[in-house]
Formats: structure tokens, C-alpha cells, sequence
């Protein structure tokens, strides 16, 4: 069985640290074209783990934290930064095109999804 890959719709609190990397595993995941159990075999690791993990409902560990990372290709910063603040420093960073690159993130309207 074959599901549709869909990025996260709604942001999250960027006061929450696992929504937070539940979101970014995802959105990356998905930008892969990778389902969770193609991320889990790159990983190492079991796939109702990787679910559990985007569900928010278990912790992870910094080590699994780096695997993720590495499979998906970026720093593991990566996966804990908020897309909030990861829009405020690309618009520091390049200006208004940052803005116009992701308005859904703009200060404006943040629960705003598209």
C-alpha cells in the first residue's frame, strides 16, 4: 500500500522542540520523496520508530538525531531549527526575497498554511 507523501500543513509552536523536529523530519523527508520507512532503512533504524518520532509521541536521541541528518543530508541543527526562525535568518541573511520565497512564514500571519 502506496500512501501519498504530504509536507506538514500547519506549523509548529516554535516553543515546542519535538513539533518543532516532527516538522522538520517530515518536510525534508518529503522533499526526498522518501516515506518514513525509506527513511528508517537509511537511518538504521525501525520505521514505527521514525513514525513515533514525526507523532511527537517519544523522545529521541541526539544520536538518532545525527543518523536522521546525515540520511536526509543536512546539519543536524537542521532538523531543531523552527521554520520560523529559519525564515527570520534567511531574511537577515537575503533580504525580502526570503519573504517572498516563504510567505506562508511571515510574522504577518504564522498559523497561515498553504
Amino acid at each position: 500500500m502506496s500512501k501519498k507523501l504530504t509536507a506538514p500543513t500547519e506549523l509548529p509552536d516554535e516553543d515546542d522542540l519535538r513539533a518543532v523536529l516532527a516538522y522538520n523530519m517530515r518536510l525534508f523527508r518529503v522533499n526526498k520523496k522518501w516515506s518514513q520507512e525509506e527513511l528508517a532503512r537509511q537511518c538504521g533504524l525501525d520505521r514505527t520508530y521514525v513514525s513515533t518520532v514525526e507523532r511527537k509521541r517519544w523522545n529521541i536521541a541526539l544520536s538518532n538525531i545525527e543518523k536522521m541528518a546525515s540520511a536526509l543530508g543536512i546539519s543536524a541543527y537542521q532538523l531543531l531549527l523552527s521554520p520560523q526562525e529559519r525564515l527570520r535568518l534567511m531574511t537577515e541573511t537575503y533580504g525580502e526575497t526570503a519573504q517572498t520565497a516563504a510567505p506562508e512564514l511571515s510574522d504577518s500571519d504564522p498559523a497561515t498554511t498553504a
